[in-house]
């Protein structure tokens, strides 16, 4: 698949634009573009990076950033995929607490998500 590059390391361990000060600034789960290495937040998080990097960029596919998930997921289609190992970390710290990132969580996080 020429949408995968496994050679690509993770653009950090958090959503960029939230880290970046854009959007509501945290996030619920984090997506990592397979094709650059994007982070970005999950469609329940308030500010949606990584479908707003698909629609941007038109990379394809996306894998889970968060720590024992290890699936693909093909935004052309609308399925799960599967793909290759990426490059190094599979993950954000395991000490990075979900949602995140610390500090930056409102207490009532719950009610803001979408669902």
């Amino acid at each position: 698949m020429n949408d995968i590059d496994p050679s690509v390391p993770p653009s950090g361990t958090g959503c960029v634009e939230c880290l970046a000060g854009e959007g509501a600034g945290w996030w619920v789960h984090l997506r990592r573009c397979a094709a650059c290495g994007h982070i970005g937040c999950c469609d329940t998080s308030p500010s949606q990076h990584a479908t707003q990097h698909h629609v941007d960029t038109g990379h394809r596919f996306v894998t889970s950033f968060e720590p024992d998930e290890n699936w693909y997921y093909d935004y052309a289609d609308g399925t799960r995929a599967s793909g290759p190992r990426l490059a190094a970390p599979q993950s954000h710290p395991v000490d990075q607490p979900t949602p995140g990132p610390a500090g930056r969580v409102p207490p009532d996080w719950r009610d803001r998500i979408k669902v």
